[in-house]
């Protein structure tokens, strides 16, 4: 048993045409007795429900960059640069920026990008997940271009299509979609020659994701109104510290400012939707690249699996073991269509991206732990090493299940979005952050 394969329009397609003659076969029949149609399906195909395949496009993309990562992301490599003070591959994240240029998929070709959609991006960020590479794409590519783009931050936009700037939105990483994260930076006094457009920043925001390597930090910051700044990583008055992270693949930092020079790029309402629009990519992104790690979990445990012997058979023959590769199977193939349906919504501006959001990184995020412990346990001893890169696909997971929500917070979430009823009298029901609902309803 092989991992689940990505359904394509070729795949489809092949299977339409085998279809093919016994459909027309039947047409005639089916003309004399067509069903009426439900009242449902007629709204339903007039709104245009997302297409849940990969374009041959998203699929080139991917083999593009697949073959990078094979090459720049093998496991020891980045088990290595995991024992090193410099975590992040720089080298690496400027040959998927810039050369293959993933940092600018959502930017349109007027600033420099590709004019792509989040359905592209989260093919990157499924292959991502699968090598476990050091390289911050989600934070870059994928956070701080949404919130610039939903900011107007137009002189941010070519340096980051061009993959020559890499920034990151200075938000707390458990933070979630549909709750704004609590204002620890706040906006100071100027100081006696400050050019005009220039703020002072001073704050503390713990547990940041792809901080370290970014040369700009975009930062909500409680004023009059609130605001988000542009800060230089470089400037006096910011300091980035470094912390032991469970995904050392990922290493969160602190980020503490004290006084620094900042420029204004949102304020009020907009500055709160850049940040919600940042948090909202985020999470269905992230919910994309568990889903190219639990994937490839099941892929490497079934190879394993295949070539392990014992009591003269291959130990995945045994049926216990079919067993539990077949429930992770189903698993990663229903978190598939989850994530899908999120990339595809965001990418479609749909009225269902917060559903679907909160559908996805729930799933995903708990396949990808369940995936990942399987595959530790069933590699048997050799997985509880060192050496092997089975821990990082399990530190990956644990890791970004908590990143922009937990699973419960997010089922929390959806169930008020979709008003399921109350539970019984005597239970509590778990209260949905602000703005969980959005302004649509």
């Amino acid at each position: 048993m092989e991992g689940p394969a990505p359904v394509t329009r070729t795949t489809q397609s092949a299977q339409s045409g085998q279809q093919a003659q016994s459909g027309q076969q039947a047409q005639s029949g089916q003309q004399a007795q067509a069903p009426q149609q439900s009242p449902a399906a007629g709204p339903a195909r007039a709104a245009g429900l997302p297409d849940l395949l990969y374009a041959e496009t998203e699929n080139e993309l991917r083999a593009a960059v697949r073959s990078l990562l094979d090459d720049r992301a093998r496991p020891a490599a980045v088990l290595a640069r995991t024992e090193t003070d410099e975590t992040y591959d720089t080298g690496l994240w400027h040959a998927l920026a810039a050369d293959l240029g993933c940092a600018g998929l959502l930017i349109g070709e007027s600033h420099g990008g590709a004019g792509a959609t989040y359905r592209e991006a989260a093919v990157v960020a499924e292959e991502i997940g699968r090598s476990v590479a050091s390289v911050p794409y989600l934070g870059s590519a994928v956070v701080a271009t949404a919130a610039a783009l939903a900011a107007g931050a137009d002189e941010l936009l070519a340096g980051l299509a061009a993959g020559t700037t890499t920034a990151a939105l200075a938000v707390p990483f458990p933070a979630a979609p549909g709750a704004e994260p609590a204002a620890t930076v706040r906006v100071g006094a100027l100081r006696d020659g400050d050019p005009a457009g220039v703020y002072r920043l001073s704050g503390t925001v713990t547990g940041l994701i792809d901080a370290l390597p970014a040369d700009v930090l975009l930062v909500p910051a409680d004023g009059v109104p609130f605001g988000l700044y542009a800060v230089s990583a470089g400037d006096p008055g910011v300091t980035r510290t470094p912390v032991v992270s469970l995904d050392m693949t990922r290493q969160l930092c602190d980020l503490t400012l004290d006084g620094a020079a900042g420029r204004q790029i949102a304020a009020g309402q907009a500055a709160g939707r850049a940040t919600a629009a940042a948090l909202t990519a985020g999470a269905a992104m992230l919910a994309s690249e568990q889903l190219g790690l639990a994937d490839k979990c099941v892929q490497m445990t079934v190879a394993y699996l295949k070539q392990r012997r014992q009591f003269a058979r291959p130990v995945g023959s045994f049926q216990a073991l079919k067993h539990r590769l077949a429930d992770l199977w189903v698993g990663v193939t229903q978190a598939r269509a989850a994530a899908r349906y999120a990339a595809a919504c965001l990418a479609a501006g749909h009225p269902d991206v917060p559903i679907a959001v909160a559908l996805a990184k729930a799933a995903c995020s708990d396949i990808a732990v369940r995936a990942s412990q399987e595959s530790v346990q069933l590699h048997g001893g050799i997985g509880f090493t060192w050496e092997h890169p089975a821990h990082l696909y399990l530190k990956r997971a644990k890791s970004a299940s908590i990143g922009f929500g937990t699973p419960d917070r997010h089922r929390a979430s959806l169930a008020w979005l979709a008003d399921l009823p109350a539970p019984p009298a005597g239970l509590s029901r778990a209260a949905p952050a602000a703005g969980a609902r959005g302004g649509s309803r």
